[in-house]
């Protein structure tokens, strides 16, 4: 079985200038993603995508693969992660001569996903033969039932009619997921063939809310220093 795990990581970012390697913790971002997936059981290969030939120093310096520089057309603001991972893999088929099984997303910006959700996501497509395994999130306190739209004069109306008063606790709302970020799986075919990280049978790899930090914002890396710092301690 052929497994490889794709890191994009572009230079541009608006949100965190140089996001990609900016310091948490002492380290760059991007490195934590590397050293979960190095201590991967199952993934073959670990290889990164990216342009900027900085974070392509960087990210060979902590043991990853870049042995080829992302073309600047999949680059920018606007481009896709599908393309990018579809080229990754075209890249390092060709320079192994063989074709992957299993083609895995890693992004940089879920430090907190660990070795362990990258070889439990992967088990889990191995064992129910999906298409692919997504990890998502419980949503907690931002549950849809709770969203509001504001119409008209301001008036402030419910985002989904839920049929019931919604001032209810939590614990009583039916659960519901958001993608954390942290894994896209899916078998080689389901990328390559029919252009979707999803395919017809996609399952559920559900991350505890502290794994699943996504860094947007600068208060997300203050966020996630906290747990990094938390975990370190236990």
């Amino acid at each position: 079985m052929r497994i490889i795990g794709v890191i994009p990581a572009r230079g541009g970012s608006k949100s965190i200038p140089r996001k990609n390697i900016a310091p948490l913790l002492g380290k760059p971002l991007v490195a934590y993603t590397i050293e979960a997936a190095l201590a991967s059981r199952l993934l073959t290969d670990v290889v990164v995508s990216t342009e900027d030939e900085e974070i392509a120093k960087v990210c060979s310096g902590l043991g990853a693969q870049v042995p080829f520089i992302r073309p600047a057309e999949l680059a920018t603001d606007t481009a896709l992660s599908l393309p990018v991972i579809q080229h990754a893999v075209r890249e390092m088929e060709a320079r192994r001569d063989k074709l992957y099984d299993i083609v895995v997303m890693l992004q940089p910006t879920t430090p907190l996903r660990q070795a362990l959700d990258i070889d439990a996501g992967i088990q889990l497509l191995m064992d129910t033969c999906a298409d692919s395994v997504i990890s998502v999130v419980d949503v907690g306190g931002h549950h849809p039932f709770r969203m509001k739209r504001v119409v008209g004069d301001g008036r402030l109306i419910n985002f989904i009619d839920q049929g019931f008063e919604d001032l209810r606790p939590r614990q009583q709302l039916p659960p519901v997921y958001i993608r954390s970020g942290a894994l896209y799986i899916a078998k080689r075919y389901v990328i390559m063939e029919q252009n979707t990280f999803g395919g017809m049978d996609s399952r559920a790899y559900v991350m505890p809310v502290e794994r699943a930090v996504n860094i947007d914002v600068e208060l997300d890396l203050v966020v996630a220093e906290y747990l990094l710092k938390k975990q370190q301690q236990a």
